[in-house]
């Protein structure tokens, strides 16, 4: 039996900078990941990568920026006062700021304090990086 779209399923996998160093791995938690194959729960180069697999074929995915968390935006970094980060920020902290006309929040990441100024950046940490995962299904779960 091989994957379908629309499939539920789960699999293990390790993920890596294209220069080899890893950022993520479920094997490493214990838990296979589950989602719907062909879905847009993942990055797409990872969801369609699994279709037309068989439980326990493993499979190495190359994913350029594009593919995986796009490019990174310099239009998505933004300077504010210091005085307007919240007590005991600092460098790496995540924030939510709000979006102007009601367009919700955003999850940025506080990358520099200076003396008046601190910058936000609200790119995906994984945005404009070529990465690679190591793919193995671990099961398709029944239709219900």
């Amino acid at each position: 039996m091989t994957i379908e779209t629309g499939d539920r399923i789960k699999i293990h996998y390790r993920g890596k900078l294209k220069e080899g160093d890893q950022f993520d791995s479920s094997y490493e938690r214990g838990d296979p990941l589950e989602f719907t194959a062909g879905s847009q729960e993942l990055i797409p180069a990872v969801s369609t990568a699994v279709i037309g697999m068989a439980v326990g074929e493993k499979k190495t995915v190359d994913v350029p920026p594009n593919l995986g968390y796009g490019e990174r935006n310099d239009e998505m970094i933004v300077r504010v006062q210091k005085e307007q980060l919240p007590e005991g920020a600092t460098i790496g902290t995540m924030l939510q700021i709000e979006l102007p006309e009601d367009q919700g929040k955003l999850t940025v990441v506080l990358t520099e304090i200076e003396d008046e100024e601190a910058v936000l950046d609200g790119n995906h940490p994984l945005a404009g990086k070529h990465l690679i995962f190591d793919l193995e299904i671990v099961e398709i779960l029944p239709k219900p």
